[in-house]
């Protein structure tokens, strides 16, 4: 379950507060004036979230080369391309 933290809370009990919410291995959303701004995530599910992304951008980068979108190109060719764009 996801734990609500205000920025006050924040403030007051720093480190643990973060701790306490992050707990049960979920995320804790830190409010700032009632409104929610800043998430927070256990390192492990973070790093879990960051190799999923990886994973996508790897799945789509061999997609794109099956469907033959890619440019072959010199690093002074590529360079002059996107400097161009």
């Amino acid at each position: 379950m996801t734990k609500i933290l205000t920025a006050n809370e924040l403030k007051q009990k720093g480190a643990t507060a973060l701790k306490n919410a992050t707990s049960n291995s979920s995320e804790a959303i830190i409010t700032v004036r009632g409104k929610s701004e800043y998430v927070v995530l256990p390192i492990a599910l973070y790093n879990r979230l960051r190799e999923y992304e990886l994973e996508i951008a790897l799945i789509e980068s061999k997609k794109d080369i099956e469907d033959g979108k890619f440019i072959e190109e010199s690093v002074e060719e590529h360079i002059k391309r996107i400097a161009s764009e």
